[in-house]
């Protein structure tokens, strides 16, 4: 009875909150109009700055991070807060940089604005590309991932007495359900809205789990309360906390000078110029709006590590989890999350908990599926294939190409379990595209006469160079440990941008200006100065408080 009784706590506040969601988002698209390009695939440029900053966290937020960077605390230290707390410096980038010239240009896509400087051929190159990637890679692996999460928590084969490929199938079908449904008839607001509501039961369900740890420490510790756990964690093992690595550290620690170069240069592509991004900004009702979406998103990011990263150092001191994760052997680092949170979310919460779990894995996922959808059909079959298409039309094919892309993710997603290491696989890949596409749009702004080749010239460079990095395979001076594969990045993107400079000065095409199509009010944000002043001092100070300067001496 018992059991019957926490499963229908655990259903009904999944399903109550799960619910709300979905009406929320409904009521606030009710008036929407669909039928135009600019309303159905950009919101009608109508996103207040608040929905934007959710919507920005619980894109970039997914089953891979909640499991993935507590994994890798939980295996090293409090390290893995460099993709969190370090995003605050490549969103203020957004905000001052990337958005105001975006705004300015009414920009809708990446692709388009490719399209502008470098001609058709360039934006189909890599429309088609990043498409193909979105549809057959990220969105399959989104389903698995999120899929794996709920099984491994919530043992979904064991409530169905299935194989654990059936539960993984079943619940991909339900998430890609759900998100195509929001991505596909909703479209961006819907998403977005969703995804705002979302990220606010993430906060309150994130930071409920380490205060839950906490006190799960203390009393397996002999301590009374959550400060007693608290102070158990940062005596303990004072490194453990530290969040500074050696510049040679081995995967998946990141290395200090990483920090503020070759993760820097990465995080530019995924914050300033990745569409699935990038698109909650593109939809801003004014500079003013997107400039606070991006700002306030950075604060929510150097708050990250409360349930990002210091849930897997919790799971290292809690002997329970231990004993779990010894007989498991090679893949604890992937069971660390969702062992902790079996052991310590109540019975009553954990519906409410799946819920939000729920909302991060779908957010991910729609989100990834609108903006495949867009860009084919802005970029691909507005452009080459049907140059005449009325926005009607484009709606149209942009739902059937969200349907059908949503679709083959679902039917591949469940056969990720037998291919091993898929994830690792992806991010490798992303690689291959981020500085290409950040240099690209970068030598729109910087370069005036950049010739039209610039982009295929540094993409050939780049993809001969990462793929002879990945397949030599170099390691660190003295040591058997690979080299960060970040430190490419750092070593590339100067390079390029050299390449760049000496094409623009000795091979230099037609003059080019950003122009003005007064798309949205471009007013600038009257306070961005204080508040990101204050919001880089708060992503110094969470590196100070995990350093040996702090509770990491």
């Amino acid at each position: 009875m018992t059991f019957f009784h926490s499963l229908a706590w655990t259903g009904i506040s999944f399903l109550l909150f799960t619910a709300l969601v979905a009406v929320v988002s409904a009521w606030k698209t009710r008036d929407d109009k669909l039928d135009t390009a600019e309303g159905y695939f950009l919101a009608g440029r109508g996103l207040p700055g608040v929905v934007i900053a959710g919507s920005l966290l619980l894109t970039n937020l997914s089953a891979e991070q909640l499991v993935g960077l507590n994994g890798q605390s939980w295996k090293t230290n409090m390290g893995p807060i460099a993709w969190e707390v370090g995003s605050m410096f490549t969103l203020l980038v957004l905000a001052y940089y990337f958005l105001p010239r975006y705004l300015k240009m009414g920009a809708m896509t990446i692709p388009s604005l490719m399209e502008q400087r470098y001609g058709r051929a360039t934006k189909t190159m890599f429309s088609l590309v990043i498409v193909v990637m979105y549809s057959i890679l990220n969105l399959p692996v989104i389903l698995y991932s999120g899929a794996v999460v709920f099984e491994q928590i919530f043992d979904i084969s064991g409530m169905l007495g299935t194989s654990k490929f059936v539960a993984v199938a079943i619940i991909c079908v339900i998430i890609g359900i759900i998100g195509g449904c929001y991505a596909i008839f909703g479209r961006l607001k819907a998403v977005a809205v969703s995804d705002t509501i979302n990220g606010i039961g993430l906060l309150i369900g994130g930071l409920m789990v380490p205060f839950l740890g906490f006190a799960a420490l203390s009393a397996a510790t002999g301590g009374d309360g959550i400060l007693d756990g608290i102070r158990y964690m940062i005596e303990a093992d004072p490194a453990k906390l530290n969040a500074i690595n050696a510049w040679n550290a081995p995967e998946p620690e990141v290395p200090w000078v990483l920090i503020i170069t070759g993760m820097f240069f990465n995080n530019l592509y995924w914050w300033c110029t990745n569409q699935s991004f990038v698109q909650r900004a593109l939809a801003a009702k004014s500079l003013k709006e997107g400039q606070k979406g991006a700002i306030f998103c950075g604060f929510l990011k150097c708050i990250g590590p409360l349930y990002l990263v210091i849930p897997g150092i919790i799971a290292f001191y809690l002997p329970s989890i231990q004993e779990q994760l010894t007989a498991v052997g090679d893949k604890a680092i992937d069971f660390a999350y969702p062992a902790l949170i079996a052991e310590i979310i109540p019975a009553p919460v954990m519906g409410f908990f799946a819920a939000i779990m729920f909302g991060a894995i779908l957010s991910s996922f729609n989100s990834v599926l609108n903006s495949a959808s867009t860009m084919f059909t802005l970029d691909l079959y507005r452009s080459s294939i049907n140059p005449k298409a009325s926005d009607i039309q484009c709606v149209r094919i942009g739902k059937i190409y969200g349907t059908i892309a949503g679709c083959v993710a679902i039917i591949i997603s469940p056969f990720i379990m037998n291919a091993g290491g898929i994830t690792t696989f992806l991010n490798s890949m992303s690689q291959f595209v981020s500085l290409p596409v950040l240099c690209t749009i970068l030598g729109i702004f910087l370069f005036k006469r950049s010739p039209k080749c610039m982009p295929k010239v540094i993409t050939i460079f780049h993809v001969v160079c990462y793929g002879a990095f990945l397949l030599l395979k170099p390691c660190y001076p003295g040591s058997d440990n690979p080299i960060h594969y970040l430190y490419a990045m750092a070593v590339l993107f100067p390079i390029e941008l050299g390449i760049m400079w000496w094409l623009n000065k000795y091979h230099p095409g037609d003059v080019y200006e950003v122009q003005d199509v007064g798309a949205v009010d471009m007013t600038p944000w009257k306070y961005r100065h204080i508040v990101s002043i204050i919001g880089l001092l708060f992503a110094i100070g969470v590196y100070v408080l995990f350093s040996p300067l702090g509770i990491a001496a």
